[in-house]
């Protein structure tokens, strides 16, 4: 069978959609349909059933999916084991990560990667924490960057760092002056906060009902360009957030921030490895380039 013919299959029946994967692979959508339905010739059959919202497999469709998946993943497994045995280590590595992981960590990882390595190629994800878990679980990517509310053990998951917690404001603001500010103080705020369901709004929302008060959302996004750019612009709105989401704003002096104490709410950053399916030689090298990088920044995600 042609690779990319199982490869495009099992991506539609994954997304549900034609017109989805025809975006992400920046084609049109009768290339992306033509395709199925030659691929569906060589099968002898109807593999997906159109409805309102996009495409679902038929019977036949899924007895395809549970064969050709693990199939694909063998074959590219062979072939990643036929070039680790060769001088170069080689492949894609899918790597999913939270969006203030996003710079400067994955353009100085991709200038270590052309410089060493210049047979791994990257396939980004960028997700927030209970998506990037998920797409671990189901092995859509490889590793994952992410937030941890306690130190990780095991052999899945690499501690990197910890990220303290800071109230963030537009400059001038009198409450982020001082270097640190008792989380009590929240009290009465009017704050950006994470849509629910989240775990970092969980988190913060059962701190300050142990303080013994609610939060105040003014507005909810799950975006951090939306929170950060409604508290640019809003004197006395508020968001919380962990250094990196705002360390670039911060640098150019468009925010302010101060860390929040009593209690030090603080997250584990951590590398998370895919549940299932052997590592790659070319995830190991990733995987030692991130943890490297993170080290050799006096174990932050951002360049000192």
């Amino acid at each position: 069978m042609h690779l990319p013919a199982v490869q495009l299959f099992l991506d539609v029946a994954e997304a549900g959609s034609l017109s989805k994967v025809a975006a992400r692979r920046q084609t049109a959508q009768s290339h992306i349909s033509r395709q199925i339905t030659e691929f569906e010739a060589q099968c002898g059959g109807r593999l997906f059933r159109r409805t309102g919202r996009g495409v679902a497999l038929t019977e036949l469709g899924q007895r395809a999916v549970a064969r050709l998946g693990p199939w694909l993943q063998a074959t590219e497994q062979l072939a990643q084991d036929l070039r680790a045995e060769s001088a170069q280590v080689m492949g894609e590595v899918r790597l999913g990560l939270i969006p203030s992981a996003a710079h400067p960590l994955v353009t100085r990882l991709f200038e270590r990667l052309q410089r060493d390595h210049p047979g791994v190629r990257l396939n980004i994800t960028e997700a927030q924490g209970a998506e990037l878990d998920a797409l671990l679980d189901s092995g859509a990517v490889d590793l994952a960057i992410l937030f941890r509310h306690s130190r990780p053990s095991g052999t899945d998951e690499r501690p990197l760092c910890v990220a303290h917690s800071h109230l963030v404001s537009a400059p001038g603001d009198p409450l982020t002056q001082a270097e640190t500010l008792p989380f009590a103080r929240l009290q009465g705020l009017r704050l950006v906060l994470p849509r629910q369901p989240s775990h970092w709004r969980a988190a913060l929302d059962e701190t300050a009902l142990g303080l013994g008060f609610r939060l105040q959302a003014a507005a909810e996004a799950d975006s951090l360009t939306v929170q950060k750019a409604l508290v640019a612009a809003t004197p006395g709105l508020y968001t919380v957030l962990g250094p990196y989401a705002f360390a670039a704003e911060a640098r150019a002096g468009t925010l302010r921030a101060t860390r929040l104490v009593r209690p030090d709410l603080t997250r584990h950053v951590t590398l998370a490895f895919a549940r299932q399916g052997k590592r790659s030689a070319a995830c190991t090298v990733v995987a030692d380039g991130v943890q490297a990088l993170v080290e050799a920044w006096g174990h932050q995600l951002t360049e000192p």
